[in-house]
């Protein structure tokens, strides 16, 4: 047996090893070589399409919040080619398609060093689209990932940082010197300061792929999940729990801490957030901005009664249309770099249930029955997630509690489609540049996370083992 590693956060893992189904660990067969994250999976894009079992009216619906989805957004409409009205006053980017773009419209974070046709970072054009004056602030960079920002806790007039919570967004930029906004004089945040207070913290985009499927997965299935392996989880420090909606108690399951309850919250929520248009579901304009920056009557995205079809639709429910109906990411063993066997790949997925990843990146969890398509009844999505959220530890805290999930607790990042992703955790902190997939699982490890007892075992892996592990989830 592979001697486990003395770590304060290893109590009781010897127990566990007679419990996890005799784990048994080979030594190294790869010379010594170091395990690496291969690197983002190349090929077909193998997400981004409609589910299969749509109608010819529910494809029209589709394609036509998918149009939506990828439209830029101006301040009135009035620019061309930026046929969309209502950016700003503050924002983070102008399409949703500029964030979720990795590898297609639905996805992450993009990046130029993985699929050049994407270009680089969105928002250093969008900084200055249309004449607007905003300075990039350091943290946003050409080859790094789109980034929200929020603020921990609320600082005084005065400039001291205060102990009253905020977590809110706040947008990166404004339409200040925009050619649709003349007059309008707003200045963006002050994060020279927030970063000498240590009071700002980074969220990257999360995929949408597969989102309806989600979206239908009963109360009591993630529940029932939540309960099975119960003594095991105990001896690994595995304590998950559902963030919930504070109106009628259900279970929460879409953004970084589980927050939003449903697509339709998540996309009207995002739509005034990340873009600064009002819509049904948030009707009104965000902060204080001057009446000079305030150009259109709310809400700015409405339902379009005197229309019929697609275009009765508003912009939000467009939106959250296209992402229901989206299909879950596809896997593939091909196009990953270094071309790894089939028999890697296969080994990889063994070590993952075996180091027990699988007790909170639940393979599989099943739908409930669908009024819309069968494509979303009964289905067994692959999500790798139990929708909970979990302890990570100082590491990686965010000091922002929303809803049930505290500073330190996030959601289960779902790993379908994880294959052909960029950038990882909440922040996008690993990056191609510094380990990837491998700094990401070992940033699980710290004081006071819930997998550290999984890190534990992945540990005692050899090379050899970690990268069959790592190959594994670029095949997702």
């Amino acid at each position: 047996m592979t001697r486990i590693p003395k770590t304060g956060a290893t109590v009781g893992i010897l127990a566990v090893l007679s419990l996890g189904g005799g784990l048994l660990l080979a030594q190294p067969q790869n010379g010594g070589s170091r395990a690496h994250d291969p690197g983002v999976r190349a090929g077909a894009v193998n997400a981004g399409q409609s589910l299969s079992t749509l109608s010819a009216e529910q494809i029209q619906f589709f394609q036509d919040g998918q149009i939506r989805f990828m439209e830029v957004d101006s301040v009135s409409g009035t620019i061309p080619g930026e046929p969309g009205k209502g950016l700003g006053p503050g924002f983070n980017s102008n399409s949703c398609s500029s964030c979720h773009a990795q590898p297609f419209a639905g996805g992450s974070s993009p990046s130029a060093n993985a699929y050049p046709y994407i270009g680089p970072n969105p928002q250093i054009r969008v900084a200055s689209d249309a004449s607007a004056l905003n300075t990039i602030p350091s943290f946003i960079t050409a080859d790094g990932p789109v980034r929200e920002t929020r603020f921990p806790f609320v600082v005084s007039p005065g400039g001291r940082l205060t102990q009253i919570p905020d977590g809110g967004v706040h947008d990166i930029f404004t339409i200040t010197g925009r050619t649709d906004a003349p007059g309008c004089t707003l200045a963006q945040p002050d994060y020279e300061l927030m970063q000498q207070l240590n009071n700002v913290i980074f969220r990257i985009p999360t995929p949408v792929f597969g989102a309806g499927l989600m979206e239908n997965i009963a109360d009591s299935t993630i529940l029932a999940n939540m309960n099975a392996n119960a003594l095991l989880k105990r001896r690994l420090g595995i304590s998950g729990h559902p963030n919930t909606s504070g109106n009628d108690g259900t279970i929460t399951r879409f953004g970084w801490k589980a927050q939003n309850k449903s697509l339709e919250v998540f996309t009207g929520e995002a739509y005034n957030v990340e873009m600064g248009v009002t819509n049904e579901l948030f009707p009104n304009e965000r902060g204080n901005a001057p009446s000079a920056c305030l150009f259109n009557s709310t809400p700015e995205d409405f339902t379009h009664f005197d229309q019929s079809g697609t275009e009765l639709l508003s912009d939000a429910a467009g939106f959250s249309t296209f992402m229901r109906f989206l299909a879950p990411p596809a896997p593939s063993t091909q196009g990953i770099p270094g071309n790894p066997t089939a028999q890697s790949i296969q080994n990889g997925g063994n070590l993952f249930v075996q180091v027990h990843c699988d007790l909170c990146h639940t393979p599989v969890l099943k739908t409930a029955g669908s009024s819309l398509t069968s494509g979303l009844s009964n289905q067994n999505a692959a999500l790798f997630s139990d929708l909970l959220v979990h302890h990570m530890g100082d590491g990686l805290s965010d000091r922002v509690s929303q809803g049930a999930a505290g500073p330190d607790e996030f959601r289960t990042a779902p790993l379908w489609g994880v294959g052909q992703r960029i950038f990882f955790l909440h922040d996008g902190r690993a990056t191609p540049a510094n380990g990837g997939l491998l700094r990401a699982i070992q940033a699980h490890a710290g004081q006071g996370s819930e997998a550290n007892g999984v890190i534990a075992f992945f540990n005692t892996l050899s090379e050899q083992q970690k990268q069959d592990l790592l190959n594994f989830l670029r095949s997702l």
